[in-house]
């Protein structure tokens, strides 16, 4: 894993301020902290911050082809680079180190921008073809690392692994994007392309992107990946569950090259318990490194089934228990995500990344799991709405079940029988509007009433489902149950899921690799029918059925648990007093939100009436990040 950062006058080639190129790239030391690199020519900077973990002696980067013209800074791994560098051999290519950084330079010179089509693996780079005077930037295809760029209106063309690294540009404005303020109270992250700021952007999952020097200056991204959900109806469920397990050891094993210490995340879920599994299984001369967090509270403690994973492959385990008012991280990830960010167990995942450095440097994790087979609850919700919507005309389902989610009682504390008003509420929208209100942390009604009628005319209409309908447009797949999945894919997975995982890690210098995430076995997971990934409210069937050879049903069938911290009792107890004067001071200062409801939904929340512990860690870290543009 890296960072990197670079400075590409596309008009006038320019001088580049070194200086600052060097600032910029300190600002992601923690990326990087095995070494760094710079590269300055007329019109173009390029930076690198490096985390050995293949070539370890030959493989500094910035790193240029045979005669210097073509120069890439990045940030991953490419596991096919073996095969790769052997075909780029026999077609004439010549290589002075063992990198796999060094097969993006040369496959650029075999192949162009369709060199991308070659790589399997998780990246992000940039490469300056002197001779095309070309910059070309590319991120992988579920976009397990990020890549931020903007485009200044002098003509300056910036990037960098993370947003942090843009802030220290003296020209960029720092204008919120009120769009991105909405997009992050619902789904509490702020989906790709945006950024919290306007002038910013991410570069999409699956994307690349090209400028000319000396041409009319103009950004516009290309997609070259998607997942395809072409369906296999004439897969058997065997088949299927055969095929899974070679295709997962596969994905795992090209994973396990490295030439540093290398281990595994262990929560005791089924996909992390799976990935430990195939692990023990390619490694059985020695035993691998596996590390798992637990809480003192119950209901967030999976520690005990990790321990049965870690006994039943003789793992090398190493457990630490979390206080369960492990808070004091607050401001830490504000600094760290740098734009808003509210997935809570953001916290856990940042103190496992921390335990698995002090053995490791490569971590394999299990995420994409719940994704790629279907495994959230909210899915089988959303067939059973579903459903329901194609028996009953819109027109009827929107005057009926909103009547009902008007006048039916808000009853939070009765028991989950009794609480219809939200399901109400949901039948009477359409299938993506039902869908973004089962995923928001914020609901569209509270939006509406937390907004200020100052924030509200900024955002011009504008509302968060506008994400998913986008995304909804470009699915390949209607399926009720795939469509949703896909959703997920391009905006969940990358945004929130990939997002946590690459930061928390990153900040404690340890590369985490994903084999659930191959994109060869994204490709063939998705053609799989739907009903061997939910299956009578099972989710993950087929992947459950494949591994009952290798995991015991406890692991497999248990209810899932999450890796999630007790917000509740905080707001209440411990940071009772320091949400109060977030909420009843710096929050105000902003124009965004509405007064009387801060007030409504701090003391509702205290007083135990209703639980808003979403809301108010949203508000808290949306507070905490904006310090981040002061």
């Amino acid at each position: 894993m890296c960072g990197i950062v670079g400075v590409f006058d596309a008009l006038y080639s320019r001088e580049i301020n070194k200086a600052l190129l060097l600032k910029m790239n300190e600002t992601q030391h923690h990326r990087g902290p095995d070494g760094s690199g710079v590269h300055i020519e007329p019109g173009l900077g390029m930076a690198h911050k490096r985390l050995s973990i293949i070539d370890v002696s030959s493989g500094q980067q910035p790193l240029f082809n045979e005669d210097g013209s073509v120069v890439v800074v990045y940030n991953g791994e490419i596991y096919n680079y073996r095969e790769l560098s052997q075909e780029l051999i026999q077609r004439g290519h010549t290589f002075k180190t063992h990198s796999d950084t060094e097969v993006i330079v040369h496959a650029w010179e075999e192949w162009g921008p369709r060199c991308v089509d070659r790589f399997r693996g998780m990246f992000a780079f940039a490469i300056w073809d002197r001779n095309k005077k070309t910059l070309f930037l590319a991120r992988d295809r579920l976009g397990i690392k990020p890549l931020f760029y903007t485009l200044l209106p002098d003509g300056h063309f910036i990037f960098s692994s993370e947003l942090k690294a843009l802030l220290l540009v003296p020209s960029l404005k720092r204008e919120i994007d009120p769009q991105a303020v909405e997009d992050y109270f619902c789904y509490g992250y702020i989906p790709d392309p945006k950024t919290i700021l306007k002038n910013v952007k991410k570069l999409p999952p699956g994307y690349m992107l090209s400028i000319c020097h000396g041409k009319k200056t103009e950004v516009a991204p290309q997609q070259y990946w998607d997942i395809p959900f072409n369906l296999n109806e004439s897969i058997t469920e065997k088949e299927a569950n055969d095929e899974l397990i070679e295709r997962l050891r596969e994905a795992v094993n090209i994973r396990l090259i490295a030439e540093v210490p290398l281990g595994a995340f262990l929560s005791g879920g089924v996909d992390s318990s799976a990935v430990v599994s195939l692990m023990a299984a390619l490694s059985p001369s020695k035993p691998v490194n596996t590390c798992s967090i637990s809480f003192g509270e119950p209901a967030f403690n999976e520690s005990a089934y990790a321990s049965q994973v870690a006994q039943q492959y003789k793992t090398n385990h190493q457990a630490e228990q979390v206080d369960a008012d492990d808070f004091d991280l607050i401001d830490r990830l504000s600094g760290l995500y740098d734009e808003p960010y509210a997935d809570n167990s953001a916290i856990p995942t940042y103190r496992v990344c921390q335990l698995a450095r002090k053995r490791v440097t490569v971590a394999l994790s299990g995420d994409g799991g719940d994704e790629n087979f279907a495994g959230y609850s909210r899915y089988a919700h959303h067939l059973a709405e579903e459903n329901l919507r194609n028996y009953l005309p819109r027109q009827f389902r929107k005057a009926f079940f909103g009547f009902l989610g008007k006048r039916y009682p808000d009853l939070p504390n009765a028991p989950r029988v009794f609480r219809a008003k939200a399901t109400f509420e949901m039948m009477a929208h359409n299938t993506i509007e039902g869908y973004v209100e089962r995923v928001s942390v914020v609901r569209n009604s509270l939006r509406n009433c937390l907004f200020s009628k100052q924030f509200k005319s900024e955002l011009q209409g504008y509302n968060a489902v506008e994400v998913l309908k986008q995304h909804a447009m470009s699915s390949p797949t209607q399926h009720p149950l795939s469509l949703v999945q896909y959703l997920d894919m391009k905006t969940y997975l990358p945004g929130d899921i990939l997002t946590k995982v690459d930061r928390a890690s990153m900040a404690h210098g340890l590369e985490v690799r994903v084999p659930i995430l191959d994109h060869q076995l994204v490709e063939w997971v998705s053609s799989l029918p739907p009903h061997l990934k939910l299956n009578n409210n099972i989710g993950k069937y087929v992947f459950k059925k494949s591994l009952e050879n290798y995991l015991p049903n406890k692991i497999l069938y248990r209810k899932k648990m999450g890796f999630a911290v007790p917000l509740a009792s905080w707001f209440r107890g411990v940071l009772r007093e320091r949400v109060s004067n977030t909420m009843t001071g710096s929050l105000r200062d902003f124009g965004i939100f509405e007064h009387k409801t801060l007030n409504k939904i701090l003391n509702e929340h205290q007083s135990g009436k209703r639980d808003h512990s979403a809301a108010l860690w949203s508000l808290l870290m949306f507070d905490s990040a904006m310090k981040n543009f002061q």
